[in-house]
């Protein structure tokens, strides 16, 4: 049980780790004839790259995606698909005063449990890094996604406790923030920056809709549609939590307010989330996902080193405020990921 591929027709594997020379993936079960390059892949990867935010790190990566191979003529040939990107500013010595110590909410602690040894430059496998694989990947299942119409997009409705009342998507590329609230986009930058300067870390909420599903993808009892989002989302080293149309809210419903009626033209409302019984219903699949706080603070914590000894630590270096915004499109990437299996297994 390796954990490093997802998907069962469209399957990936990613590789490589944050300070190592590359990162990448490969992709098995594409079909041919996509129209692909790598500009179709770098226009979703230039919105996890860093630097486009205050809440973002300054390690300065241009993340440029080299196709390598499963690609002719600008069309994909069937065959695996292999896509690098190349590590240019990592700071591997920065992480040399940390490498004999557990640092809090990382998984420095779980990855020396299981393996007995680890990468500390960054984290190696376990740092957000690896998601640049995922990114790509998702743009080729955009891709294929496309040709049916589907749409996925990811966009802030809480970052730092400060919440976006309006649903706007027309406007998400116009804030750093892919928030669909101008105002609240505003209060959040001021938010970001307050907490900058305390040395800490906030977290948020992603909200992802997925436009154009037709009724009928997913699957009965364990491969059902929103047990497989939900394992895919989780698998995003910021997400903790995952909630799907009304969500924890439908705790605190009736059955009779929580149930979507159906019309002649239509369910009423949406609580499901796109979803009944494990298979889509041909509405907006609405998710959202718990942002946990980026674990590198500036804050002194208590921990322990590599021989159970107490001490504190203070993480310094250049680090990301918030996962928000650039986990956004990693989570949408995901989904495109989930989707692109159940259109292809139909």
């Amino acid at each position: 049980m390796a954990g490093n591929s997802f998907g069962k027709v469209f399957r990936i594997t990613t590789w490589g780790e944050s300070h190592g020379p590359v990162v990448g993936v490969v992709i098995d079960g594409c079909p041919p004839r996509i129209p692909l390059n790598e500009t179709i892949i770098q226009a979703m990867l230039d919105r996890r790259r860093p630097g486009q935010s205050a809440a973002s790190t300054s390690r300065k990566e241009p993340d440029h995606a080299v196709i390598l191979s499963g690609v002719f003529e600008g069309l994909t040939t069937g065959t695996p698909i292999s896509i690098m990107v190349t590590n240019k500013d990592a700071h591997s010595d920065a992480y040399k005063t940390y490498q004999n110590l557990y640092r809090p909410g990382h998984g420095d602690i779980t990855y020396q449990a299981k393996y007995g040894i680890r990468d500390w430059r960054g984290g190696g496998r376990a740092s957000a890094r690896e998601t640049v694989g995922r990114v790509a990947a998702g743009a080729v299942a955009k891709a294929l996604l496309e040709r049916h119409n589907i749409k996925i997009t990811a966009y802030t409705i809480e970052l730092g406790g400060i919440v976006a009342t309006r649903r706007d998507l027309d406007i998400i590329d116009q804030n750093p923030f892919y928030c669909p609230d101008p105002e609240a986009a505003k209060k959040m930058e001021d938010r970001v920056q307050g907490v900058k300067k305390a040395g800490d870390s906030i977290g948020g909420i992603v909200e992802i809709v997925a436009q154009g599903v037709p009724a009928g993808l997913g699957e009965p009892v364990f491969d059902k549609l929103d047990a497989e989002l939900a394992k895919a989302l989780m698998s995003i080293g910021a997400v903790k939590g995952v909630e799907i149309g009304a969500g924890f809210a439908a705790a605190k419903m009736l059955g009779s307010q929580n149930n979507d009626a159906i019309t002649p033209n239509g369910f009423e409302t949406n609580n499901s989330g796109g979803i009944l019984a494990g298979i889509s219903n041909g509405d907006d699949i609405t998710i959202r996902v718990a942002i946990k706080p980026i674990p590198s603070i500036r804050t002194t914590q208590e921990t322990i080193d590599i021989d159970g000894k107490p001490t504190t630590i203070s993480v310094k270096g250049r680090h990301d405020i918030a996962a928000i915004p650039r986990v956004n499109v990693v989570c949408e990437a995901m989904v495109n990921l989930v989707i692109v299996n159940y259109v292809m297994g139909r």
